[in-house]
């Protein structure tokens, strides 16, 4: 990461011109006008132009309203904006960023322009985000003068800048633009010239991945979107995301990607071509994904294109009392989350003592509740009343609901499902708590597989809001009505998902992941730039090294394996460096060593 300069004057880059007045160009310029620049706003629609300035006005204005600008700060960022229809007015810039629409002939046309009109030391940065930088600078007549400065939307509140260099840009170009992006308050990431350079390079692929897994009917749009939000903890789950961006402009970025690497992951989704060419590009359309009140409102209403789910699914059957099977950090945690919800609970281990000690943890977590005031000494105690531990998996005989959370092995799961077949009532559910296995393969060792259902819940349980309820083809509708209302009881999010490797949320997160991988396996960034490119471009709350290292390498690689088992994608297949660490010991936080190295407890 770049560090600020030790000047305290301004950099030499003072008077900005901004080519193309969208969004992202309007956004570009209140940032450098706030930043003391002088800047000339350029678009060839004087509509455009006007536009730029009446946004301008209203989000100053906004500024002010919140504290953050006084009213004298915001009349001396309006007057050091002007807009023009012409280039001609670009030939006093120390920099033009050009934010032109994605197309390599409008650029290289506005570039071949700026060439005959502005100084010989004015540095040309390209906006894109698709594109090559190295092309747009080979046909301009100073190509070590041109490289990328991305911007995020909305680019005020954005901190991620990327400096894209080619092989021709010139280090004190760089070093110019990096120091004023420090300067604007950005946190610039320097990266090489390849389509979706790292942000995007991640991003689009998962949201690739998620408008696939829409389109073959997998999950709901609505379910894919609370699954990331929920089970990853992102502001935007990824259908309303695209939406966001622009479903054509996604497109765009796609095929560029897919140019360069050939990697199936990025060859765009069909629907991302059926929405864009029927013009349903997200919420600058008003339908996308989801319809809008109206283009360019982020208020989702009702539609007719794409029912929403969530019907009646029937009477569940009644439940009253849960046991859950295993002794381990998920046990323990679904098991308090049943007992908080009232329902009497068997917590059964391989052992007594295990069973006892595994109360015991639960006990403790409760305290810790009460400690936060979060829960009365009175509640946590009535809670761990209800909790019975035992060494016996036949004290399921009369429970309603069994939560299996043992080892995730198939053979054991299958083992298991073979106990709780011979001593579990008739009509009891049998639920397996799995994130990457068969679950019809565990409904298979049992009698009645019309009973056995996924309940995946995620780590830590009493804190997580998110269930994948996974229905297998054999499971009844009566079972999959039992765990949507027991979700309910217990306040968890359930979203509906087949009985495939992944889930929704980690066969949308680990191939993400593995991307992240390979990137600092190529060289192409560091683990540093990439955390805070994911954090600070994706509003991710955690770097994705940075989540690897806490899931653990080894369950992470695990993980991988089943995914590319599954789905026989080369792109799939797990990262080398990845295995490479795992073999070597190094699988993150829990052994102190992992992507990075931590103190030692």
């Amino acid at each position: 990461m770049a560090t600020p300069p030790t000047d305290t004057s301004l950099s030499p880059l003072k008077t900005v011109a901004v080519v193309g007045l969208g969004t992202m160009g309007t956004g570009i310029a209140e940032v450098l006008a706030k930043a003391g620049r002088t800047v000339v706003g350029i678009d060839v629609s004087e509509t455009a132009a006007a536009r730029c300035v009446a946004a301008l006005e209203s989000s100053t204005a906004r500024a002010v309203e919140r504290g953050r600008l006084t009213e004298s700060e915001r009349a001396e960022a309006l007057a050091r904006v002007r807009t023009s229809t012409s280039l001609a007015d670009a030939a006093d810039a120390d920099l033009v960023i050009e934010v032109a629409p994605e197309s390599y002939e409008l650029k290289q046309q506005i570039f071949r322009e700026l060439d005959g009109i502005v100084r010989p030391e004015t540095i040309l940065a390209t906006g894109t985000n698709a594109l090559s930088v190295t092309r747009l600078a080979a046909d301009s007549a100073r190509p070590e003068r041109v490289l990328g400065m991305h911007f995020f939307n909305p680019a005020p509140a954005m901190k991620l800048v990327e400096i894209v260099s080619s092989v021709l840009t010139a280090p004190q170009a760089v070093a110019a633009v990096t120091d004023l992006a420090v300067e604007l308050g950005k946190e610039p990431v320097s990266v090489g010239d390849r389509p979706g350079f790292v942000a995007d390079g991640l991003l689009f692929g998962y949201l690739n991945q998620a408008a696939a897994m829409y389109e073959a009917k997998y999950a709901s749009r609505e379910d894919i979107d609370a699954a990331m939000r929920l089970g990853c903890g992102l502001p935007m789950g990824p259908l309303a995301l695209l939406d966001l961006i622009g479903i054509d402009t996604a497109r765009t970025v796609l095929e560029a990607m897919y140019e360069a690497s050939r990697d199936r992951l990025h060859a765009p989704a069909p629907i991302l071509r059926q929405l864009s060419e029927a013009g349903l590009t997200g919420r600058k359309a008003g339908c996308g994904f989801y319809t809008y009140e109206a283009p360019g409102s982020g208020t989702v209403v009702p539609d007719a294109l794409t029912p929403r789910d969530g019907g009646s699914l029937g009477a569940g059957r009644p439940v009253r009392s849960v046991g859950v099977a295993g002794s381990g950090t998920m046990a323990c945690g679904i098991a308090e989350v049943f007992a908080k919800a009232g329902f009497e609970v068997v917590l059964a281990a391989r052992s007594p003592e295990k069973a006892e000690a595994a109360k015991g943890r639960v006990g403790r977590s409760l305290s810790r509740s009460v400690d936060k005031g979060r829960l009365t000494a009175e509640a946590a105690a009535q809670a761990l009343d209800r909790i019975t531990a035992t060494g016996s998996y036949d004290d399921f005989a009369d429970v309603d609901l069994v939560v299996e959370a043992v080892a995730e092995d198939l053979a054991v799961k299958q083992h298991l499902f073979g106990v709780l077949d011979k001593v579990c009532k008739p009509g009891a559910v049998l639920a397996t708590t799995t994130s990457s296995l068969s679950v019809v393969a565990c409904a298979r060792a049992t009698t009645r597989p019309q009973d056995v259902i996924g309940m995946h819940f995620f780590n830590p349980a009493p804190a997580m809001k998110l269930v994948e309820v996974v229905r297998t083809v054999l499971t009844a509708d009566d079972v999959h009505a039992t765990v949507r209302e027991v979700c309910a009881k217990i306040k968890k999010h359930p979203v509906d998902c087949g009985d495939r490797a992944g889930f929704i949320v980690n066969a949308l997160l680990f191939p993400y992941l593995n991307n992240a991988v390979k990137m600092v396996q190529e060289h192409y960034a560091s683990l540093d730039d990439i955390d805070a490119a994911m954090k600070l471009g994706g509003g991710y709350p955690m770097g994705p090294f940075e989540l690897l290292d806490v899931v653990g390498l080894d369950v992470s690689l695990a993980i991988e394996k089943v995914l590319h088992q599954e789905f026989r994608d080369p792109g799939l297949a797990p990262a080398p460096l990845l295995e490479h660490l795992v073999a070597a010991g190094c699988l993150g936080r829990k052994t102190g060593r992992g992507f990075r190295e931590y103190a030692r407890r």
